[in-house]
């Protein structure tokens, strides 16, 4: 009887001492926050529906944040003649009628944001061709952490 309570009694204190080791500060804290895109930012190009010219340079800019890392971002720029959204802005843009497209701008690239950085300032040159389709489009910018969370802002702009 006195060894079953001494059993008992052992896996008692390896059962607290295994709670309490698991709820140690030491734990690496879990990210569950998303990173932010600040289009509110000063400088920041493209806002909901910024009007560019074809045959020009633009430039990109806006600043990212996160609560422990960045990870990458994404842009992509691709024709909205079917009025299609991924808007993320409460504002509606003046859209053109529906048209078919013969030769519209299709733009994707990926950038990975040097490591460590939880505040990042994007910068990046842009072309947009003479001969391509003028009208609506949309301009996607997609910011993934660390983590892997990812953020969205959905852009309605027009290129003349």
């Amino acid at each position: 009887m006195k060894t079953i309570k001494i059993v008992k009694l052992a896996l008692l204190h390896i059962s607290m001492a295994f709670f309490f080791t698991a709820c140690s500060s030491d734990s690496p804290e879990i990210d569950t926050e998303y990173p932010v895109i600040d289009i509110s930012a000063v400088n920041t190009f493209p806002v909901q529906c910024s009007e560019i010219t074809r045959g020009q340079k633009i430039m990109f800019r806006t600043k990212f944040t996160d609560n422990t890392e960045l990870g990458s971002y994404s842009l992509d720029i691709h024709h909205n003649f079917d009025h299609h959204t991924h808007s993320t802005e409460v504002n509606d843009c003046v859209a053109d009628p529906i048209k078919k497209p013969i030769n519209p701008m299709l733009y994707i690239n990926s950038v990975t944001i040097p490591a460590g950085q939880k505040s990042y300032e994007a910068v990046q040159e842009i072309n947009i061709p003479q001969d391509i389709d003028p009208g609506d489009y949309h301009f996607l910018i997609r910011l993934t952490d660390k983590e892997g969370w990812q953020t969205i802002k959905g852009l309605s702009i027009k290129i003349l």
